[in-house]
C-alpha cells in the first residue's frame, strides 16, 4: 500500500460482497486490486454526484442560454491554452 494512502474498514452486505469478488475474479491478479476497485467506484460515484448537482443548477436556464455559456467557456480556455503554448 502506497504511503500516501487511507486506511478504510467498510462493511457492504454478503450479497454485494459476492457481486464484486464474483466480477474480480477474472480480472483480479494481484493484491490490492479490490480497494482499486473501491477506490474507482468512489470516484465515479462522487463524479455522478457532482455532475447531477450541476445539471440541477442550471436545470432553470433554457438551452440556447446554456449553451451559450458553455461556447464562451470553451473559448476562453482554448485561448489560454493558445497563449501557453505561444
Amino acid at each position: 500500500m502506497p504511503g500516501d494512502a487511507a486506511r478504510w474498514t467498510v462493511s457492504v452486505s454478503k450479497d454485494t460482497d459476492a457481486q464484486v469478488r464474483e466480477h474480480l475474479e477474472p480480472h483480479a491478479r494481484k493484491r490490492g486490486d479490490l480497494s482499486k476497485f473501491i477506490e474507482d467506484a468512489a470516484r465515479w460515484r462522487v463524479f455522478d454526484q457532482t455532475l447531477a448537482e450541476a445539471r440541477a443548477g442550471f436545470a432553470d436556464m433554457p438551452p440556447e442560454a446554456l449553451q451559450a455559456l458553455i461556447d464562451e467557456a470553451v473559448t476562453a480556455v482554448r485561448s489560454a491554452k493558445t497563449r501557453e503554448r505561444g
